[in-house]
């Protein structure tokens, strides 16, 4: 009976542990297929398959006719499996000898636990046929984008310049790098147990197309390169530490040419330090000199506080302000001088005199209605906004020293947009580099009309002015007539500041900037730009040093573009007429600033040679072919007249 007892419970246990085992597997099963099951699927996916995201091909960045400045190229770059590789001491010798690598850094790579790893980013074409002929298992090419600037240095602080994976580090590059970039492309393979590669696939985003943006610049690359060339010969000549120059639009802020001395190559800047591609024409900030006594002037004017030909002693080249002596520059002695003459001979004493009696509050106010102590907001990064003390904290002598730009800091983008105010009627406009933006078919998405900050002085005051300066250019015995160019009335202001000597708490004598701001023509103008000299060892003044420079660039500008600059504008100021606003039918268009039947020499930079060959077929050029890769550098220069001989020597580098 015992027994029969013993046997129904160990039945009944028996069925009970089934049971139990059961419902734990049944309870297994739910979790691992329905709570757990996609977690589980993506451990399962992590490791059976790699996804590599790769950036897609970065938006164009054009000049204001369709010239491209920044553009991207398809190139190969090496990436490995090590999982695949089955005697990686052989492969890393083989493949660090094709791609000119370290065998002992490539060996590292390919012996890790690990199923991915870069060994070379856009290598040359050379190099791919190297890579495809070794045929090693678990080395792979995959196509990335590699961003090329067409023409070298020109432009090269305003562009900027790009990373190894395509994000945009300094310049319009960073600044419009969302724009630019657009989506990534993702690369996947998948691997069976064993990690043999089943598959390959690359997965595009269906909006990509309308996230990558090209942009459309105000720069003019042909004023851009004339600009370039004059500032580096005149840097050479004297002697200089570097240079900035920068041509405007006076009655729109656009910016036609930004340039920089010394220039980079943003297609290689292995080894150069951030000091060589800071934008220095928006980052530094300096005394501005004499150039800030025509702002002075205009103000003083605008309060009534002075007529033009009121007169001032200037007392015979030395005047006391509380401790210190006011002296002329150049050790000039002037006794009575009208306003007018002031800015002629751009006495410091008379100019401030005229601080004095315009009084500090006004004058501050008058300095900030300019622009200075404050940001122009130009599209571009690294900005600073100068230095300028609240008018409460300053002395007797800081409103006669900051008369003639002593004690103050200014841009250049600052100092340009202030004489441009003149230049246009007393009013200030914003300065901007981006014209527009299109998409990747060039039709406009965006068109960015002329912006004005505020009226600063009246129209009558700004005349005035303005002719105050065209004697200093015109009148014999002005400081700017090294600035003369020929039919064209300029106007002008010379400017010489000594640097500020921390080391010894004092201003400089021998360590100076030189420069000369300016418009033409001074009745109608067109054109306003300003040259900076930075340190001269030779010629330490505006009007030998910098004037020159300025006279050069515009007697160019005219020559470029053949037409009366008196009765025409240069530059089409109402671009609507030609590129209109978010129209699906309207495509970018490419244009020159005037019609010129004279047929001049292309462009082939950025072409590769069968692109270079046929587009020089279609225009009846012949060509003189030197390297391989992409053109980049041509003689002549594209826009320049052909003559008889149709002849292109171009220059082509797979590195450049």
């Amino acid at each position: 009976m015992e027994s029969r007892k013993w046997l129904k419970f160990r039945i009944v246990m028996i069925f009970m542990f089934f049971l139990v085992l059961f419902v734990a597997l049944i309870s297994r099963a739910f979790q691992l297929q329905v709570l757990s099951g996609q977690k589980l699927k993506q451990m399962a996916a992590r490791q059976h398959t790699t996804v590599l995201h790769l950036q897609p091909e970065r938006g164009m960045i054009y000049d204001r006719n369709g010239e491209k400045l920044a553009i991207s190229i398809m190139a190969d770059s090496v990436c490995a499996d090590p999982s695949k590789i089955l005697d990686p001491a052989k492969s890393s010798k083989q493949i660090a000898d094709i791609l000119n690598l370290d065998s002992r850094e490539v060996y590292k790579k390919l012996s890790a636990p690990r199923n991915f790893c870069w060994l070379s980013r856009r290598i040359s074409p050379d190099q791919t046929a190297s890579v495809v002929k070794a045929n090693i298992e678990g080395i792979f090419l995959v196509k990335e984008p590699k961003r090329f600037y067409p023409n070298g240095e020109l432009a090269s602080h305003l562009l900027g310049f790009v990373g190894l994976d395509s994000v945009g580090l300094e310049g319009l590059e960073h600044r419009y790098d969302k724009s630019l970039m657009g989506k990534p492309e993702k690369l996947t393979w998948a691997r069976d147990a064993k990690g043999k590669k089943l598959f390959l696939r690359v997965e595009k985003n269906e909006t990509q197309k309308d996230e990558n943006l090209n942009l459309v610049l105000t720069i003019d690359n042909r004023i851009q390169y004339l600009v370039e060339t004059h500032l580096k010969e005149a840097i050479l000549s004297k002697g200089a530490k570097g240079g900035i120059a920068i041509v405007m639009d006076p009655k729109t802020g656009e910016i036609l040419a930004m340039a920089n001395q010394m220039g980079f190559n943003p297609n290689n800047i292995k080894g150069l330090t951030p000091e060589r591609w800071r934008n220095r024409a928006i980052t530094d900030s300096f005394d501005p000199g004499s150039t800030f006594k025509p702002f002075l002037v205009a103000a003083a004017l605008e309060e009534k506080v002075i007529r033009e030909k009121d007169k001032f002693f200037c007392e015979n080249g030395n005047y006391r302000v509380a401790d210190r002596v006011i002296r002329e520059g150049n050790r000039k002695k002037h006794g009575m001088l009208t306003v007018k003459e002031i800015l002629k001979y751009s006495s410091n004493i008379g100019s401030a005199k005229i601080a004095q009696k315009l009084g500090k509050e006004k004058f501050y106010d008058y300095i900030l209605k300019f622009g200075f102590g404050a940001k122009t907001d130009i599209e571009l990064p690294g900005e600073s906004a100068g230095l300028l003390r609240p008018a409460k904290n300053w002395v007797n002598v800081d409103t006669a020293m900051i008369a003639f730009g002593q004690g103050i800091s200014v841009t250049a983008i600052q100092l340009i947009t202030a004489v441009s105010a003149i230049a246009n009627g007393g009013v200030l406009m914003k300065p901007y580099v981006v014209r527009g933006i299109a998409d990747d078919n060039n039709k406009l998405i965006q068109l960015y009309a002329p912006t004005e900050i505020r009226r600063v002085v009246s129209p009558a005051v700004a005349k005035s002015i303005a002719g105050m300066m065209t004697d200093v250019v015109e009148a014999p015995d002005g400081t700017g007539t090294n600035a003369r160019i020929l039919n064209v009335a300029v106007a002008g202001k010379t400017g010489t500041s000594q640097k500020f000597d921390f080391s010894r708490g004092v201003y400089s004598s021998e360590k100076v900037r030189t420069s000369f701001m300016g418009f033409f023509p001074a009745d109608n103008p067109q054109v306003a730009i300003l040259v900076i000299l930075d340190e001269p060892q030779r010629d330490k003044w505006g009007g030998v040093a910098a004037a020159p420079v300025f006279k050069n660039i515009g007697e160019q500008i005219l020559n470029c573009f053949k037409t009366d600059i008196r009765e025409t504008p240069v530059f089409e100021r109402h671009p609507t007429e030609k590129i209109q606003l978010v129209s699906a039918e309207q495509t970018l268009t490419v244009h020159d600033f005037e019609e010129n039947d004279e047929p001049t020499m292309p462009s082939f930079l950025g072409l590769t040679i069968r692109e270079a060959m046929k587009k020089a077929k279609a225009e009846s050029v012949e060509l003189k072919i030197t390297g391989n890769g992409w053109a980049v550098r041509q003689n002549p220069q594209p826009n320049t007249p052909l003559g008889n001989e149709r002849v292109c020597q171009i220059v082509f580098d797979l590195n450049n």
